[in-house]
């Protein structure tokens, strides 16, 4: 950030307290000239109504302010608020119903432009370089053959390219100029990571049923499924997976009790972290033994370890604002407990 925001965020920040309200409709809120340190949640909103928006929490959480694309912008974002990714400067925000994503400076939150055609239900962005970024789209849920992944030119924010996938592409992670996507299968089921290099679909890799999260640690992706569910009448068992980046191939496949169904993988150092039944989960990454450790009680919406922390979100009745705990990973204790918006779908950190 360029030294004259710095100096305006100091101003602004000793005139004005900034903290959350019950009601962040009710009451105006000042924000500061810059979001340069701290915590970002992006809140889904309400189904089918409303908007979505994004809370940030300062650095040394002292500071907590609600909505801060509308309080700079004086626009919403839309319905619904699926996440965010980043590339370089700019936050791109992918608003899941309203089949758009909005383009922010990822500091100030002051709207830089707009991608609204080319895409149809998007659900993740993940950028790869100052030139290309891509988003995964489920296209009609209802139909399980149009679903892609869209190649954005972010040098003028167009689509550049599609690739068609398999259904209900999510969540991605890149290595070594590829990118893996899970097909957790939008509102069926589904087994598949595809491997996109380019604008080409490469290959896929069959794993457990409902690919939730992944990690890469070292050269091997792991991938949490947390298997079919007991409604779909062919219940499975949910699963770790281990696959080698070098050339694709599972190396082991570790098998959870058949009613038991996983989420939220995520890694700090040398341990996995994960969700299961109203726990927390620690696995040694190095020899892994399921189920592990249950380390913290908590029925969390997603969760991501940081530095020897744990942040993990709330949604409550997913239509009351839910929370932001924040766990010592140290001693398994709560440490901080913030109100963020409704539903809370997706953590990230400006650093």
């Amino acid at each position: 950030m360029k030294m004259m925001n710095k100096v305006f965020f100091l101003a602004i920040t000793a005139l004005f307290f900034v903290s959350c309200s019950n009601d962040d409709d009710s009451q105006p809120e000042y924000v500061p000239a810059a979001f340069e340190k701290g915590i970002l949640v992006t809140n889904e909103g309400p189904f089918g109504n409303g908007s979505g928006n994004i809370t940030f929490i300062s650095e040394d959480y002292s500071t907590v302010t609600q909505n801060i694309y509308r309080t700079v912008n004086g626009t919403e974002l839309g319905n619904i608020v699926q996440s965010m990714g980043f590339q370089d400067d700019n936050a791109y925000i992918v608003v899941n119903n309203s089949n758009k994503i909005m383009i922010a400076n990822r500091y100030s939150f002051e709207a830089v432009d707009s991608i609204k055609t080319g895409i149809n239900n998007p659900r993740y962005f993940m950028g790869t370089d100052g030139n290309r970024g891509y988003v995964t789209n489920w296209g009609d849920p209802n139909d399980n053959g149009d679903d892609f992944v869209a190649v954005v030119d972010l040098r003028n924010n167009t689509i550049a390219a599609t690739i068609p996938v398999a259904f209900g592409p999510e969540r991605m992670v890149t290595y070594n100029n590829k990118i893996y996507v899970a097909h957790q299968g939008g509102y069926g089921q589904n087994n598949l990571i595809s491997v996109i290099s380019g604008t080409n679909l490469e290959n896929t890799i069959t794993v457990g049923d409902v690919p939730n999260s992944m990690v890469v640690k070292g050269s091997s992706l792991f991938v949490l499924c947390g298997g079919n569910p007991s409604y779909t009448g062919n219940e499975t068992a949910g699963s770790l997976v281990e696959i080698d980046l070098a050339n694709g191939q599972v190396l082991n496949t570790y098998t959870f009790g058949t009613t038991e169904h996983p989420t939220n993988l995520t890694m700090d150092g040398n341990s996995f972290f994960y969700s299961l039944d109203g726990n927390v989960y620690k696995l040694n990454s190095s020899s892994i033994s399921l189920p592990g450790n249950d380390i913290i009680a908590g029925f969390f919406y997603t969760m991501v370890a940081k530095d020897g922390l744990l942040y993990a979100t709330d949604a409550d009745d997913f239509a009351s604002r839910g929370s932001l705990k924040i766990y010592d990973l140290s001693t398994n204790q709560q440490i901080q407990d913030f109100q963020v918006g409704i539903v809370p779908g997706g953590v990230y950190f400006n650093e």
